[in-house]
């Protein structure tokens, strides 16, 4: 059922991407084509890059709170553009709670993965647009200390594991987000 579930999400966004143009303030799926920070919004006020893209492997960014260790926990995580909710899931293990959004821009869009949440507030199928509250940090159920690992994708990937060397599919997502703010 979660696999026929999926590919209908897929399908809709697919449609979306050809629709683009005809997106209206009904229907938010319009190209956004900018990015905020998921944390402190817009520009990730109160939080730094505790592990920034590439270093050790990793394959994308972990926030923390400026105050430390676990202060953040239950801090709000927002979509950093908008699009469509492809899945909100418990991985268990070193995941946690993940939300993956689809963002519908250009010839492919991009996807964002937010992970290790304390809560989720959004459904697979949910239409978020950018800055809109998705969940909280958390701890991937007590794994690590509070923080949210965000990765950017240049398409649908596997879930992966969160570092390798082969960083193909995958974009630096601060460097990303900066490049693709609003004026």
């Amino acid at each position: 059922m979660r696999v026929l579930w999926f590919l209908v999400v897929i399908g809709i966004a697919a449609f979306a991407l050809t629709r683009e143009s005809e997106a209206t303030e009904e229907h938010p799926l319009a190209c956004d084509r900018f990015f905020d920070f998921p944390v402190g919004p817009p520009d990730a006020t109160g939080y730094y890059d505790a592990q920034p893209f590439g270093d050790n492997t990793h394959l994308g960014n972990d926030w923390n709170g400026k105050g430390g260790g676990n202060s953040d926990l239950g801090d709000p995580v927002y979509a950093v553009a908008a699009g469509t909710v492809i899945e909100a899931l418990d991985y268990e293990g070193g995941w946690g709670n993940v939300v993956r959004i689809l963002h519908p821009c250009g010839d492919t869009g991009v996807e964002s993965l937010y992970a290790h949440l304390d809560t989720v507030e959004v459904a697979a199928g949910t239409v978020v647009t950018r800055g809109q509250r998705i969940g909280t940090i958390g701890t991937a159920h007590g794994m690590y200390p509070a923080h949210l690992h965000l990765e950017l994708r240049d398409r649908y990937m596997p879930l992966g594991g969160g570092y390798s060397d082969d960083h193909r599919g995958h974009l630096d997502p601060t460097r990303y987000i900066r490049t693709h703010r609003p004026h």
